[in-house]
């Protein structure tokens, strides 16, 4: 894959540093590429449902937000993405640390199809725990 452009990187990572949300959560960029970008964050005691697993709140958010950034990193500097909507299929309960995985299907212009898997990892061992698909909205600033 290619680089992203310069000013297209730094505008996904200033997005991404003003989240409060994903602050909250701890998460991270990891990669960072066009039409796909990868984050990550631990599963913290203050997000964890009744059986001490990730909520799937937590999960959803991640998912979302890294199928979101994917899609804003191959649109122009000058449009941003809103979810439009996006549906979750949980697959697995999770704790340990989660990483996911955004990608874009199909940038349009006025709809931009997206999908995410979200993965749990602890003590070396990965499992796939949710899939989202979705579509992004291109909106001028």
């Amino acid at each position: 894959m290619t680089d992203l452009p310069a000013d297209i990187d730094a505008k996904v990572r200033a997005s991404f540093a003003q989240q409060s949300m994903m602050a909250s959560l701890g998460a991270e960029i990891v990669t960072l590429e066009p039409g796909r970008v990868a984050l990550s964050a631990p599963v913290q005691d203050g997000f964890k449902q009744q059986q001490g697993f990730a909520h799937a709140g937590v999960t959803f958010a991640l998912g979302d937000s890294a199928a979101g950034y994917a899609a804003l990193s191959v649109m122009p500097l000058e449009v941003e993405v809103m979810t439009a909507e996006i549906k979750i299929n949980l697959l697995a309960p999770a704790t340990g640390r989660l990483i996911a995985e955004g990608r874009v299907l199909k940038a349009g212009r006025r709809l931009v199809v997206v999908a995410a898997d979200v993965f749990a990892e602890l003590d070396g061992t990965r499992t796939h725990i949710a899939a989202l698909q979705g579509t992004m909205v291109p909106v001028n600033l």
